[in-house]
């Protein structure tokens, strides 16, 4: 075996034990919330730069422009960043390199944290105490909480967990198993989608203030998202034994939603879980109808909640031994 080979074995061992230890540990710890993470990082950053041109800049064009300059400069700075400190700390000792890209990879992974924040709501529903199930679940989601019934709660729930499977655990796996066949790696360009899910989720809105400086933001998060969503469902698709209704179901309702991606997920959870999402949300008092997605055959209850955790579990773990045996056997 010449040398070349070698360093290929090497790296491919790296990246399969990379992949495996920040799944281990985002499933095992998550992230600790007195730690600092990354996005806090990119929070800070992209607030500043927001602020900054929301106060000196009015015109669209302008906004516009300075929009894709904060992607641009975001992403470059989070994947090069993450690629530094993972390179200077491989030069100190190559097991400390190692273990810095684990942390990095799994501060990517919101597995841990997607599970954490279901049973943060769903305890105190099930002592009937809507009070605190309402109050907890302002947390985690933009619209108002204050008033909503038990059913209400639970829809919005079971809409967290499916919408974020996408964007806050496969896709950032896609993004990590691709990393690791080329030789930035997984972290770095795990931390590049963070950072265009992390834009989005701050100035990507179509209202204003944000709809010029956040439009590049926006549709740059819709098109990383747009083939790993898509792989996503087919996944559930063929985990379920469940395509054709899926695929059927998506045509019908996905394709009413604005977003490219959600509807597309949501569609395939609503499919297997027999469940009807969207329907009247409010947000700061206005009223938003988000388009019906499924069928209601069954009522959402806290096992489909947990059900749908579960589905999301089988297909990361679906890709993740996917990934392993091709880097091995390469």
């Amino acid at each position: 075996m010449n040398s070349l080979s070698l360093f290929d074995s090497f790296h491919s061992t790296r990246a399969a034990i990379v992949l495996l230890l920040a799944a281990v540990l985002d499933y095992g710890i998550g992230d600790p919330w007195n730690w600092l993470h990354p996005v806090q990082v990119m929070g800070w950053g992209i607030q500043r730069y927001s602020q900054f041109c929301l106060m000196f800049l009015k015109h669209p064009l302008v906004l516009r422009g300075a929009g894709i300059g904060l992607t641009v400069l975001t992403l470059c700075l989070s994947g090069f960043i993450g690629w530094g400190m993972i390179q200077a700390v491989t030069w100190l000792h190559p097991l400390l390199g190692l273990l810095v890209e684990v942390v990095l990879l799994a501060s990517c992974l919101a597995g841990r944290s997607l599970r954490r924040a279901s049973e943060d709501v769903l305890q105190p529903l099930a002592a009937n105490d809507l009070a605190t199930a309402r109050s907890k679940l302002s947390l985690y989601v933009g619209r108002d909480t204050q008033n909503l019934t038990q059913f209400e709660i639970l829809r919005a729930v079971l809409e967290t967990v499916t919408e974020n499977a996408t964007d806050g655990v496969m896709a950032p796996l896609f993004y990590a198993i691709l990393g690791a066949f080329l030789p930035i790696g997984s972290a770095p360009l795990a931390l590049v989608y963070k950072a265009a899910s992390t834009l989005d989720s701050m100035v990507g809105y179509r209202e204003l203030p944000y709809k010029d400086l956040g439009w590049f933001s926006a549709r740059l998060e819709d098109g990383l998202t747009w083939l790993p969503c898509r792989l996503h469902v087919l996944s559930i698709g063929l985990i379920s034994g469940q395509i054709r209704q899926i695929w059927q179901l998506c045509q019908r309702d996905a394709i009413k939603d604005p977003s490219p991606n959600s509807g597309w997920i949501e569609c395939a959870y609503a499919a297997v879980l027999k469940v009807q999402l969207g329907g009247e949300n409010h947000y700061k008092g206005i009223v938003k109808f988000k388009p019906l997605l499924g069928d209601p055959i069954d009522p959402i209850t806290p096992e489909k909640i947990k059900q749908a955790t579960r589905l999301t579990r089988v297909c990361f773990l679906s890709w993740l031994v996917l990934a392993m045996l091709l880097l091995i056997i390469q």
